[in-house]
């Protein structure tokens, strides 16, 4: 069973950037389609971001649009969400998933993952 780990949150000021990553230590992530969820306090949580393990699609919100990327790196068997120009409305605890996907695109929704980490907390403030 995967078990997933996200690292790389942290304390950053607004315009700054932060690297996640999302590693599993027995599994091979590539096999996977991957996932990146947040969650602030008081809201549900929502999806960010996700890469294809069948066709590499990317998918990512509206509100990250043009600010963070995801990536893999299969030989580090990681998944990375490079964000740049935080803001204060990113501050959420973030979460990576993972589920065996063999259909065209992305999953997006929560409900298609069946993987799921911990979390790292990310907060954006001066």
């Amino acid at each position: 069973q995967l078990q997933l780990v996200e690292s790389g949150g942290g304390l950053v000021q607004p315009g700054g950037s932060l690297r996640l990553s999302c590693a599993d230590s027995g599994f091979r992530l590539d096999y996977y389609t991957i996932g990146w969820f947040r969650q602030a306090p008081g809201k549900e949580r929502e999806g960010v971001s996700s890469i294809s393990s069948s066709d590499g699609s990317t998918y990512y919100a509206d509100s990250v649009k043009g600010r963070f990327t995801i990536s893999r790196d299969n030989a580090k068997n990681t998944v990375y969400l490079q964000m740049n120009s935080l803001k204060p409305e990113d501050t959420a605890a973030y979460y990576c998933a993972a589920v065996l996907w063999f259909g065209p695109g992305t999953a997006v929704e929560e409900s298609e993952y069946d993987y799921w980490g911990q979390g790292t907390q990310v907060t954006v403030s001066s």
